[in-house]
């Protein structure tokens, strides 16, 4: 962390935020408070203009090319999984997924629309890499090359891609963010969707929190969310295999057959 001493002043406070890449740091200093990241997506500065991520301060190159970006550091909490069924969390997905300018970003920065049968492919690959066949694994894939077709949505829009409630910030002054936006892509919505549905919130309340999204349950949304789903229960199962986690795979398996048995009973 000697380069951020050299960039802020050595009367600045500087401790890791954790994170995956280990490139991100709180920064302190007479009450001012910030959120520093090395080698930010350009992306950032649109997320801040639009109020999704909290503010960008400055951002400054490195002697050694790295880029260093600096956000209001913000006082709050992760959001609990029972405040998803919020307003507020439909209303900012609705933002994000209407936005022209962070679709106009993302076009800008190289970003192709994701295409499903992507995962598919994927998914084969890693399906024939294995020694024996797993049944769940292969109904899945059934079920998402019978569907492929139907979830060839026109729409395509910015998503965030993991819209677990640990990403989701309620600042002490009840302002929302979505914050950790390294895997955006342009793609359905429903890849947002399903997830966030799925998980957080009962299935008869889906429409009323379309409503307030914008949208209207209707049996393509459902069918696409259901597609995008499957397919992320069956890729997350294979990573816990491929990283040695048996406990994880074996719990992937189990909701893998729990999920095919509601779309099932739904079909």
């Amino acid at each position: 962390m000697n380069w951020l001493g050299q960039l802020l002043g050595s009367e600045w406070e500087i401790s890791p935020a954790g994170g995956a890449t280990g490139d991100a740091y709180y920064a302190e200093h007479n009450g001012q408070q910030l959120f520093l990241k090395r080698n930010s997506s350009p992306f950032l500065a649109v997320l801040s203009a639009e109020g999704i991520v909290p503010k960008l301060v400055w951002t400054k190159r490195m002697e050694n090319g790295d880029v260093i970006t600096a956000q209001h550091w913000l006082k709050g909490r992760e959001l609990k999984p029972k405040d998803m069924n919020s307003q507020a969390v439909a209303e900012m997905l609705r933002k994000i997924h209407s936005s022209k300018e962070l679709l106009d970003m993302l076009k800008r920065l190289g970003k192709q629309p994701f295409q499903p049968s992507s995962v598919i492919t994927q998914l084969k690959q890693f399906i024939q890499a294995r020694q024996y066949p797993i049944p769940q694994l292969d109904q899945a894939l059934l079920y998402l090359e019978h569907h492929l077709d139907d979830v060839q949505s026109g729409e395509k829009v910015v998503c965030h891609c993991d819209v677990n409630h640990n990403n989701w910030l309620l600042t002490d002054q009840n302002q929302l963010y979505l914050i950790d936006w390294d895997g955006a892509m342009i793609a359905d919505p429903a890849i947002d969707l399903g997830p966030l549905l799925y998980h957080y919130v009962e299935e008869r309340e889906w429409g009323s929190w379309l409503e307030r999204y914008g949208s209207s349950l209707t049996d393509n949304l459902r069918l696409r969310m259901a597609w995008y789903v499957l397919a992320e229960k069956a890729m997350t199962t294979l990573w816990q295999e491929a990283k040695g986690n048996q406990e994880g795979f074996h719990q992937g398996l189990e909701q893998l057959h729990a999920l095919m048995k509601r779309l099932a009973g739904a079909s």
